[in-house]
């Protein structure tokens, strides 16, 4: 794979406000990267700075291959960009917006397949303030896809959108990338980030903080496994407790907590279970996520 996207020590203040602290990264070819951290963490103004919306203080950034702030012109006809705040005006119609955005690069795709694509083809004629907030989304993506661009840009996508319309989304950004597309998306929704995201970037007061797959960000800052199991006989716990990975073991009443490290502790637990055949009324795994990564890299909550 080849990198889209180069980014080497950019930094970006406003005033006495660092924003951006010497961040760097790759985005490769045809995967979604995400850059993920908490309100204020950065995201937007290093995203901005990538698309040539900001230039950065100092450092350096090439996107397929050219300046975005020097060579702008010929770089907007290859990516496509939905902005964290976007609006439309109240009374234009879907097809209409579609039809404007088509008219504004020299190569734009069907855009009446298009949006039966985003499933908004019974919405060609709806005006913008009647969408609910899946439709304006899925409007804006389609307005970032109208010129078949190589790179997209997704900032904060799918913040305020119910559970259903957000993983409606999830699975178009899949479909982008399963076209041979690239995806660099920001997020605060940790959740999203680990669903979508090949690759993430944790980004906690404009310094990158760490960086790869979100399973492998688990797999190195949360090797802890927690199990929970139900088992009415106490004179079981000692089995448990010497099962290979088994750090620590507590029990109230029948609900004996097992806590450990190691990607064989769970199956190690069924195994002595099995074999000792130990009665088991009720059997839970807590598996870390890329929030517990990001509590653990930063110190804090990711909502705050």
């Amino acid at each position: 794979m080849s990198a889209v996207v180069h980014v080497a020590g950019i930094r970006k203040a406003y005033g006495a406000t660092v924003a951006v602290d010497e961040v760097s990264f790759d985005v490769e070819a045809g995967e979604i990267f995400g850059l993920i951290g908490p309100n204020g963490a950065g995201k937007t103004t290093t995203l901005e700075c990538v698309e040539g919306l900001r230039r950065p203080d100092r450092g350096s950034i090439v996107v397929l291959g050219l300046d975005p702030v020097r060579d702008v012109y010929a770089l907007q006809d290859r990516i496509g960009v939905q902005l964290q705040a976007a609006q439309l005006q109240k009374r234009i119609t879907v097809q209409e917006a579609v039809d404007l955005w088509a008219s504004l690069y020299r190569r734009s795709v069907d855009g009446t397949r298009l949006l039966e694509q985003l499933g908004l083809g019974e919405k060609r004629r709806s005006w913008f303030m009647t969408l609910s907030g899946g439709q304006k989304q899925r409007l804006f993506i389609a307005l970032a896809l109208i010129n078949d661009p190589e790179l997209v840009f997704l900032d904060e996508l799918t913040t305020g959108l119910d559970p259903q319309a957000r993983r409606a989304i999830w699975d178009l950004v899949r479909g982008i990338r399963d076209r041979g597309k690239t995806v660099f998306l920001t997020t605060h929704l940790m959740e999203e980030a680990e669903r979508l995201c090949d690759r993430v970037a944790v980004i906690d007061r404009g310094r990158i903080v760490d960086m790869g797959p979100p399973a492998a960000l688990v797999r190195r800052h949360c090797p802890d496994r927690t199990i929970v199991i139900t088992i009415d006989d106490a004179k079981d716990d000692e089995s448990l407790r010497a099962v290979p990975g088994v750090v620590s073991l507590t029990r109230a009443g029948a609900e004996v907590t097992i806590s450990g490290r190691g990607e064989e502790l769970i199956s190690s637990v069924i195994e002595c279970v099995s074999e000792r055949r130990i009665r088991v009324r009720d059997f839970k795994t807590m598996v870390p996520t890329l929030e517990d990564v990001f509590l653990t890299l930063t110190g804090h909550s990711v909502r705050q």
